[in-house]
């Protein structure tokens, strides 16, 4: 199937090199288009340029009249918890009365309370609700997406969330990477022997997950009160032997050296750095390790966003992604994210859209497949309604600027 979107206003992201990321100052440079055309092959993007050398249409192709809209590249959301049992909004009513984050997981909420719901589901029921979050983040232009288990903190119900995961990408369009993030937090059972869950982790579930090919990666919570910078170093040495490339949770709420140790362990990306140590900084200087922002949890948990402009200027690349979850996050919608982040991390629009495409999809390991305008990248589009700059996208922020979503250049319903 051929598709030729003409008359485009603006064609955002347009790569001709396949840059693996970008970082620093020029993170604030967005390569485009004004009057462009851009055709679709087979799923594939297979050429765009300007308006006046579009090709002349052929009977068989779809022809898409795009004037007066903006084309850019779906977004990349790299950190998710979208699959879930339940809701918890009884603890979003809790910290309005004035409980913090830390004083709800304290009280048997938080991580716990979600485990205890996904416990109770059965995968069939876990599946559908997951299902129709995901076509909905679809729907809002996400085309790549990266999902993690930890809410079953068991061997059983992990498995169970990661095969949830698996059929999620068996039976929809949208790019899927699965994280196994056991080390969430520590089951009540062991809540004073950290050391004997990890050791179910490694012994027992790392075999199995790696035997079933059910994960991409492996994921730590590394904080305190969660797991310790030890901790970490030791799960990550274990899923390396499992062929899981790390991305981990760290310096959400404390800086304890997490980053580092990341680093250290070839971490594909950091998440959350809500606080961020110049010694963390140094440590991602001339590494490999992406830098990544979850503004909308800073957003609804009311603590500090991730300093973005102390690592651009660093010359550090950094992404932005979702953090969709129930307790933290309970949004995947990442029009939002962007916005959050031009509007309370004083990230420009390009820089933004730079965050949550092209480096999102390094995040994910996918930054040969989608994230930018390339020729032979995946067609994973957003056509916008009309607008009269993509700078209007962050700016109106509660508005739906989603004309319409293409995944594999298919038109998502």
């Amino acid at each position: 199937m051929t598709v030729l979107f003409q008359n485009i206003k603006q064609l955002l992201q347009i790569r001709t090199e396949a840059e693996r990321w970008v970082a620093g100052q020029q993170m604030h440079q967005l390569p485009l288009l004004e009057e462009a055309f851009l055709l679709v092959e087979n799923g594939l993007i297979s050429a765009f340029g300007p308006t006046r050398d579009c090709p002349p249409p052929k009977p068989d192709w779809e022809i898409i009249d795009a004037s007066g809209r903006i084309i850019l590249p779906s977004w990349v959301d790299s950190h998710t918890h979208l699959v879930y049992a339940g809701h918890r909004e009884q603890e979003f009513v809790d910290r309005i009365n004035g409980l913090s984050y830390q004083e709800i997981a304290e009280r048997g909420g938080g991580i716990l309370n979600s485990a205890r719901q996904l416990q109770l589901v059965s995968e069939e029921d876990l599946y559908e609700q997951s299902r129709q979050r995901l076509e909905q983040v679809m729907r809002m232009g996400t085309g790549a997406i990266e999902i993690k288990s930890g809410y079953g903190l068991s061997i059983e119900a992990e498995l169970k969330m990661l095969r949830v995961i698996r059929r999620l990408k068996e039976n929809h369009p949208v790019a899927i990477k699965a994280t196994f993030l056991g080390a969430h937090a520590v089951p009540k059972e062991h809540h004073d022997d950290r050391s004997a869950y990890l050791d179910i982790l490694i012994d027992q579930a790392l075999p199995r997950i790696a035997a079933e090919g059910l994960a991409d990666y492996i994921d730590i919570f590394c904080e305190e009160g969660y797991f310790s910078v030890e901790d970490t170093e030791r799960l990550l040495s274990a899923g390396a032997r499992f062929g899981l490339l790390p991305k981990i949770h760290v310096n959400q709420f404390n800086a304890i050296g997490g980053v580092a140790a990341g680093v250290k362990h070839g971490a594909l990306s950091v998440d959350h750095l809500e606080v961020l140590r110049p010694a963390d900084i140094k440590a991602l200087q001339n590494s490999s390790t992406m830098p990544v922002a979850l503004p909308a949890c800073s957003f609804f948990l009311g603590i500090p966003y991730t300093p973005a402009r102390s690592l651009l200027d660093a010359g550090l690349p950094i992404a932005l992604a979702s953090d969709y979850n129930p307790g933290s996050s309970p949004t995947g919608n990442m029009n939002f994210v962007v916005a959050t982040a031009c509007i309370k991390m004083k990230l420009s629009p390009e820089a933004a859209i730079n965050a949550a495409t092209l480096n999102g999809a390094y995040a994910m390991g996918l930054e040969s497949e989608v994230g930018s305008i390339t020729v032979g990248k995946r067609a994973n589009l957003i056509l916008s309604s009309p607008l009269p700059s993509y700078a209007y996208w962050p700016y109106a922020f509660a508005e739906n600027h989603i004309g319409q979503v293409y995944i594999n250049g298919q038109l998502i319903e």
